[in-house]
């Protein structure tokens, strides 16, 4: 199937190139091996016939990178999965791209393989559905198939043992993953939904600026503050697990995140519109009740 639509996807670019519809292409380049995929921006036919690749290792969500790219001058081809285009769509909600110098061409997957163990990606697994909600058209072959509400609930079993634990052994399982962090900020650059100008983690007054983590703190203070940060906001597309070399599971920090939401205030799905506010963003007195809230616990003196 990959093949095929790599062709199809090489004819297209060609076309809108040699017409004057677009003046790049973002894809993805081949390298050394079949798994050794890079996100590129392709100017002419000749690089896209030679360097172009589309298979079962094209996993990275282009949609980022076109923050970027749409500050050029002139319109960019991009291709997108289907789970790529909720990213798409969530930053064209937060005004993030200029939409009008892009041209979404919707291509079809059937899941992609993680490059190292060689098996299909945890997220495909769990895939949401293979309906493109954002085009300006489709290649042949895409199949526009609603939400699987069972498959989108089913990515929630792993969230649902770590709540099965108690406090201690859930703390102890996340220590035991955040404290092979590096702080490459692999996570953070490469996720769509963070996309401030200035990151609060950048910031030479904050003494942890581009720095190796000192200590357990440290360690999972920027993770947790960057799930909060996208929280409501996070599309899953699984893109922070994908690069993290210390392979560390952060989506699940994120499907938290979106189980508690979905629990809380109705199903969402970030990305699935262009319009309205995230439940985040959109708060009302009436929306939560809780029954009890503690600034500190009993335990430590706390008081309701």
């Amino acid at each position: 199937m990959y093949e095929t639509v790599m062709e199809a996807i090489k004819a297209k670019s060609k076309e809108l190139l040699a017409a004057g519809t677009v003046n790049r292409v973002l894809g993805w380049q081949k390298g050394l091996f079949e798994s050794d995929i890079t996100p590129w921006v392709f100017t002419s036919s000749e690089e896209i016939d030679s360097d172009f690749i589309y298979n079962e290792y094209c996993g990275a969500n282009l949609s980022k990178a076109l923050i970027k790219e749409t500050r050029k001058e002139g319109k960019i081809l991009v291709f997108l999965k289907p789970c790529d285009t909720y990213s798409f769509n969530q930053l064209q909600k937060e005004h993030r791209f200029d939409r009008s110098k892009v041209h979404a061409v919707g291509i079809p997957c059937t899941g992609m393989k993680d490059p190292e163990t060689k098996e299909t990606a945890e997220r495909c697994l769990v895939c949401r559905g293979t309906k493109h909600v954002a085009y300006d058209e489709l290649i042949d072959g895409c199949d526009e198939s609603e939400l699987d509400p069972a498959r989108a609930q089913a990515r929630f079993d792993a969230v649902a043992k770590l709540e099965a634990m108690t406090p201690s052994e859930r703390y102890e399982f996340w220590r035991g993953e955040l404290s092979r962090c590096i702080r490459c900020n692999a996570c953070r650059n490469v996720c769509p939904a963070c996309s401030c100008e200035n990151c609060v983690f950048d910031n030479p007054k904050s003494g942890i600026a581009q720095k190796a983590a000192a200590d357990d703190f440290e360690e999972n203070m920027f993770h947790i503050i960057r799930a909060f940060h996208v929280a409501s906001r996070c599309t899953d597309c699984g893109e922070c697990s994908r690069v993290c070399p210390q392979r560390i599971p952060l989506h699940l920090l994120n499907r938290k995140f979106i189980k508690d939401i979905n629990e809380l205030y109705g199903d969402y799905q970030a990305g699935m519109e262009t319009e309205g506010r995230t439940p985040l963003t959109n708060f009302t007195p009436g929306d939560v009740e809780p029954s009890v809230v503690y600034e500190r616990s009993p335990e430590q003196g706390g008081r309701k």
